[in-house]
């Protein structure tokens, strides 16, 4: 089993957590300043705590005791935050071919192909970032960070800035993948019908985990019962 377990200080703030990742999809939830995005960049090696330990697919890529750290580019996982940062002198074809510069010409053009057919993409590969709206943007970076086929996939609230029908659009895509994702939201009524797992975050610290809806419940009808006030 992948087991995440992290220790880390960063001047008044600290997370200590432990908790396993099994599921294809496993939810991090909590308000902010939960640790939520802390976790996520020292899975991608962004950051280096303190103490900790991150194994997947049996290969250690952190262990601080042993002195074994992987670096970001050696991990196989993707990276996708709020802000999506494209290269604004590339177009999109060449921003999503970025990774995958290793392949043949033909095997790269068809890779760029599906990854942009499948975020509904496929139409702007010529334009520039610069003329693409904020969904739009957000789109091509995931088929960017999806084409070099990672084993994991980080998304640090990837659609807070989009309207309920982008982000639903792109989600609902997101979840035909078979790639295992690490999910940050606050956002309940985003993540409600998502056929995961959760790991409830607060002060830095996991307070619960199990499968989402049974974990969330009593969020969920204290949100309900504000609502109906």
């Amino acid at each position: 089993m992948d087991e995440i377990s992290i220790r880390h200080r960063q001047g008044h703030f600290g997370i200590e957590v432990s908790f396993p990742l099994d599921l294809r999809w496993t939810v991090l939830f909590g308000p902010s300043g939960s640790g939520k995005s802390s976790i996520l960049r020292v899975l991608a090696g962004l950051t280096h705590p303190d103490h900790g330990r991150v194994v997947m697919e049996g290969q250690t890529l952190l262990d601080t005791e042993r002195n074994i750290f992987v670096p970001p580019g050696r991990r196989h996982i993707g990276f996708v935050t709020q802000q999506p940062a494209l290269f604004p002198h590339l177009s999109v074809h060449e921003n999503v071919a970025f990774g995958i510069r290793h392949l043949r010409r033909d095997e790269r053009a068809r890779r760029v192909g599906e990854m942009l057919h499948l975020f509904g993409a496929e139409h702007l590969e010529q334009r520039k970032p610069r003329g693409l709206s904020g969904g739009e943007r957000q789109r091509v970076a995931l088929a960017r960070t999806l084409a070099p086929a990672p084993r994991l996939l980080l998304l640090d609230e990837p659609l807070a800035a989009l309207d309920d029908a982008a982000a639903h659009d792109i989600l609902s895509r997101l979840r035909t993948l078979d790639v295992r994702v690490l999910y940050v939201s606050h956002d309940l009524a985003e993540i409600w019908k998502s056929p995961a797992s959760v790991v409830l975050l607060r002060g830095g610290r996991v307070t619960q985990t199990g499968p989402l809806q049974q974990v969330l419940a009593d969020s969920r009808n204290r949100l309900l019962q504000q609502l109906g006030h």
